[in-house]
């Protein structure tokens, strides 16, 4: 215990004393670019009341009720005023690093005409740095004000050659990740509901994770989601890991599994046919496909997905549609099984709510670094995965780059054409 109480008093001061190496090259670029002393020290004294309640804000996270929108609204305004200052410490730190080699070689070689150069260089440098910072501060005031509802439709075509012939154009409309405990705008959710109705797909799939913690989240929503209409063909759902109460503390065992049964529950109070290892036959004409569901498994999350039982009696030949939320399942276990998931689902990462996408050029995160499946198609040996980038947000309350996403699936007959 007293070697955890040590550990936690170091990253505490360590974490102080990166934020304020970070205020000092702020503020020098606030002096190098202002001249006006009132100015100054208004900034002065705004930093220091911004990094006093952002403090305060944090000391006050309850474990037993978990995130709030307090919290949400905290970690938005530190990411607002420390990325940006964190830019600037960076450009002016290497700036320093350069001064302090040319400053040497000028030394040790006994030139005298470089002092005015470095002076009118670091209000160059200050120039530039605030423009650089300038980038993530608006980027983040995006997400946090439209970015985290600019909900966009993804259409994805996928061919299998041993799609039976029925399903051939079969639609499915995928959404995942609601987290509906950090909602604020009805009118939005209501507009993105409708999206979502104005598919007109075959069948709809939830990926999990319908709340952040407690069941008692969704309630307000629940009339909402009821308006998400009747498939031809079934509205089916998965639990995804926050569905579990996993990440908070509990008064007792007993409360953690009645929000837990309460979380289940709320599944088919929106008209979904939650699936719990186990898989049901979708029928078209004379042919049918296996859709199989099962829960929660993540290599760094929850393990409880059990997807031999969730496939028991299904054989390696059927036509297999996979709900699984966490895509490291895929990763780990689903693309190399011997009854050959030809389609997963999953979601779980929200592509980290924050990257940069700009289809056929770029697209990149740095959730890449921990999930090599993060958004998007991935295929392995004629094995697909679908990541959906989420429908709602957690702990940030935004997105930057990485828009929320209802997913449409065609399945087609045939072979991909590289």
């Amino acid at each position: 215990m007293h070697k955890i109480y040590i550990s936690m008093i170091l990253r505490i001061v360590l974490l102080f004393l990166f934020l304020f190496v970070v205020e000092i090259y702020a503020y020098q670029v606030v002096r190098t670019l202002v001249k006006a002393k009132a100015i100054l020290v208004s900034y002065q004294i705004i930093s220091a009341l911004l990094l006093v309640f952002i403090v305060y804000s944090f000391t006050q996270f309850d474990r037993s009720v978990g995130q709030t929108s307090q919290t949400m609204r905290t970690m938005g305004l530190l990411l607002l005023i420390y990325l940006p200052k964190i830019i600037l410490t960076l450009v002016l730190f290497g700036e320093d690093i350069f001064r302090i080699g040319f400053g040497s070689v000028n030394h040790f070689a006994k030139f005298n005409d470089s002092v005015d150069f470095f002076a009118s260089r670091r209000k160059f440098v200050s120039q530039i740095g605030l423009g650089l910072a300038a980038i993530p501060f608006l980027s983040l005031l995006y997400g946090e004000t439209i970015g985290k509802y600019n909900y966009k439709v993804i259409k994805q075509r996928i061919f299998f050659p041993d799609l039976p012939d029925a399903f051939d154009g079969f639609t499915i409309t995928q959404i995942s990740d609601v987290h509906s405990g950090s909602f604020d705008n009805p009118e939005k959710i209501n507009y993105a509901i409708d999206l979502v109705n104005e598919q007109n797909s075959d069948m709809i799939l939830f990926t999990g994770d319908i709340v952040n913690t407690h069941a008692k989240e969704m309630h307000p929503w629940i009339d909402t989601f009821k308006k998400i209409k009747e498939h031809k063909y079934g509205k089916y759902s998965v639990l995804g890991n926050h569905d579990y109460g996993e990440y908070i503390s509990w008064s007792s065992e007993a409360a953690k599994e009645e929000n837990f049964q309460n979380i289940k529950n709320l599944y088919g109070q929106i008209d979904f046919k939650l699936m719990l290892n186990e898989h049901t036959l979708i029928e078209k004409g004379n042919d049918k496909i296996a859709l199989v569901g099962v829960e929660n498994w993540g290599h760094n999350f929850k393990k409880v997905g059990d997807i031999n039982l969730a496939s028991a009696n299904l054989a390696k030949e059927d036509f297999k549609i996979l709900m699984s939320h966490d895509p490291s399942h895929w990763d780990y276990e689903v693309k190399n099984h011997d009854k050959n998931f030809q389609l997963t689902l999953s979601g779980h990462t929200h592509g980290m709510q924050f990257g940069i996408e700009i289809p056929g050029v770029i697209k990149w995160s740095p959730i890449q670094y921990i999930y090599k499946q993060w958004a998007g198609l991935y295929e392995n040996m004629g094995r697909f995965v679908y990541v959906n980038r989420g429908f709602g947000f957690h702990a940030y309350s935004g997105r930057v780059g990485i828009m929320p996403e209802i997913t449409v699936i065609e399945l087609k007959k045939g072979k991909n054409v590289a």
